[in-house]
C-alpha cells in the first residue's frame, strides 16, 4: 500500500510540481530530521553530527542488484571510510523489517534509515526514481562538522565508497 506522503509527492512530481525541498547546495547544514533505524530507534540526523564526517546516502529498495552493490562497496570500504572519521546512514523507501533483513544478509556495519513516509528524502530534496514510483533516486550527500561538502545526484553503485574516499583525499 502506498503511504498518502508518498503518493501526494508522487502526484505533485507527475504534474511537475514538488511537495519536496530543493536539493541541498554545497554550504547547507545537515537538515534536521527524524527517521528510524532498522533496529526501530529514532535517529536525528542533525543531532550528534556537527562533529566529522557524514555520509547520508539514499537508494531506492534493500536488497535489489544495485542497491545491494552500493552497499557493499560502502561495507568493503567501511574501515577505510571510518579511519578518516565518517559516520554512514544508508535510507530507502523499506521498512525497518526489511531494512533489518538487507544488513543482516550483507552484514552492513552503518546504520539504515526506514524512510518508509520520505520525510528524510523529502528534507534532503531526493526525488523518487520516477512519477508514481514511492522508491528514491540514488543519491549521496558527505557532511564536513554538519555543513554539505559534496554531493552526488548520481551516486554510483560498485564505486560509492571509492568516490566518497577521493572527495575525503582532498578535504582540508
Amino acid at each position: 500500500m502506498i503511504k498518502p506522503a508518498i503518493l501526494l509527492m508522487s502526484i505533485l512530481s507527475f504534474l511537475g510540481l514538488s511537495a519536496r525541498a530543493d536539493e541541498l547546495a554545497i554550504g547547507a547544514k545537515i537538515p534536521a530530521v527524524q527517521g528510524v533505524d532498522q533496529a526501530g530507534h529514532p535517529v536525528n540526523l542533525a543531532e550528534g553530527t556537527d562533529k566529522g564526517y557524514v555520509l547520508v546516502y539514499f537508494y531506492p529498495k534493500a536488497d535489489t542488484p544495485g542497491c545491494t552493490a552500493q552497499a557493499c562497496s560502502i561495507r568493503d570500504g567501511y574501515a577505510s571510510l571510518t579511519a578518516k572519521g565518517v559516520r554512514v546512514f544508508g535510507v530507502s523507501h523499506d521498512t525497518v523489517e526489511a531494512q533489518q533483513k538487507f544488513k543482516d544478509k550483507y552484514s552492513l556495519p552503518f546504520t539504515l534509515l526506514a524512510d518508509h513516509e520520505g520525510w528524510i528524502a523529502s528534507a534532503f530534496g531526493v526525488p523518487p526514481v520516477a512519477p508514481m514510483v514511492p522508491l528514491f533516486k540514488r543519491e549521496a550527500f558527505l557532511f564536513k562538522d554538519g555543513v554539505l561538502v559534496w554531493r552526488d545526484l548520481h551516486a554510483s553503485t560498485k564505486t560509492q565508497a571509492d568516490d566518497v574516499l577521493k572527495v575525503l583525499a582532498k578535504q582540508p
